[in-house]
């Protein structure tokens, strides 16, 4: 039944990413986010898991490791700060659903090189399962980066290594202080590292959750790269679609800055409009028809009566004064055309400020409307196994911080 379950999610991810039309452009901006996502899904379908340990430096991550891998794999040192790069094994267990387990030996996040910091962190993001060692209650940096491994949707397990330096009474209250700090609908588990205990909990976890935590974490990889594919689209779209506003600006203030009649001008306007909609939604991929074009454009004028005081009252009452000015030229010897200029161009200053705003309402609106190409990691959900209610609770939260961090409106026209 595991089998099945773990085959479902794979090939709903794998469809997905089949069916997402990348320009060669694309591929080559994001090639080594396509080559991470790729080599998740060949993880996902052979079923290896990775497992990250992190914490600040003096916490016994590497000992932590040797001692499960039952070897000395990994340098250990009196002094803090031994590990200055990334560090894999691959760990035996026997019995597992899991194919193969590699455990994966962090820098202190403290003792880090700044400079390859956010490399550190990116390969953190690609474990499976982060196991959070601490040797004591946790202080602010801590908490920091928990509370951002949560926020990027990590699986984590908090190990409290160096029990042997605490009376029973007081490791009790170091469990509920940090159990205090963190957020209280994920059940974060804080683990004692006691000998056997250790290892057999983890065991235990991985034969339990171990493709449950693959899913998850090839589900927020796959949302991660659909977000950058989906912001670079957009900021590619926004410099053709403010030349497109641009570009009908400057027609309609032409037209109705030299134009003398009402109804021309209104039906000049309105047409000019309709065929600005109708390109923007070419460029966010919605293809509007005609009629769906002059929907969007009422919808729009009702919603925002500014805008569409601006457009039907304003240039009416400023084409009323222009012809006022034409008819009574013969009369003033020609003296009221001079008003005919400066009309024209706070007509035509107007025009190209409506057209403007009239634009990125569009933009927005058919963005909206529009699936950006391709569908949403996020819509897979409801079609995956993931029975945990706890793993539901980390998606939640994953998605609501997306969703807050990830404001594509910014980057419309």
């Amino acid at each position: 039944m595991k089998q099945l379950k773990n085959s479902k999610n794979y090939l709903l991810l794998k469809n997905w990413w089949e069916n997402i039309d990348l320009t060669n452009y694309e591929k080559s901006f994001f090639n080594r986010e396509i080559i991470s996502f790729n080599q998740q899904l060949i993880r996902l379908k052979e079923k290896k898991i990775r497992i990250g340990v992190y914490g600040k430096s003096g916490v016994g991550k590497s000992s932590v490791l040797n001692y499960l891998l039952e070897k000395d794999t990994f340098k250990t040192n009196i002094i803090n700060g031994t590990t200055r790069k990334i560090k894999s094994e691959l760990w035996n267990l026997k019995d597992q659903t899991i194919s193969s387990i590699e455990l994966l030996d962090f820098p202190g996040f403290d003792f880090c090189n700044t400079k390859f910091s956010d490399k550190i962190y990116s390969c953190i993001n690609h474990s499976d399962l982060v196991l959070f060692l601490v040797s004591g209650d946790v202080n602010r940096n801590e908490l920091n980066k928990i509370s951002s491994l949560i926020n990027d949707g990590k699986k984590i397990i908090i190990i409290l290594n160096k029990i042997d330096l605490f009376h029973k009474n007081d490791l009790k209250e170091i469990m509920e202080n940090i159990q205090s700090k963190l957020p209280k609908e994920l059940n974060i588990p804080i683990i004692l590292n006691n000998g056997k205990n250790l290892k057999n909990y983890l065991t235990k976890i991985i034969n339990q959750y171990g493709e449950i935590f693959l899913t998850l974490n090839s589900l927020q990889l796959a949302d991660k790269l659909f977000l950058k594919i989906k912001e670079h689209r957009l900021r590619r779209r926004q410099k053709l679609a403010q030349s497109t506003i641009g570009k009908f600006s400057t027609l309609k203030a032409s037209a109705v800055a030299l134009n003398p009649f009402i109804l021309f001008d209104v039906a000049g306007s309105f047409a000019l409009d309709t065929a600005l909609i109708s390109e923007l939604s070419k460029i966010y991929g919605l293809k509007l028809k005609g009629e769906s074009a002059r929907k969007i454009f009422k919808n729009i004028s009702i919603n925002n009566l500014c805008l569409g005081f601006t457009q039907v009252g304003v240039n009416t009452s400023f084409n009323l004064i222009k012809k006022i000015i034409l008819l009574s030229a013969p009369f003033t010897n020609g003296i009221s055309l001079l008003t005919y200029g400066p009309i024209a161009i706070i007509q035509a200053a107007i025009a190209v400020h409506s057209t403007k705003i009239l634009g990125k309402l569009t933009a927005k609106e058919i963005f909206i409307r529009s699936k950006v190409s391709f569908i949403e990691p996020a819509n897979m959900i409801q079609n995956m196994t993931l029975n945990d209610p706890d793993i539901f609770n980390h998606i939640n939260i994953y998605f609501s911080n997306r969703n807050l961090n990830n404001n594509f409106f910014s980057i419309l026209p």
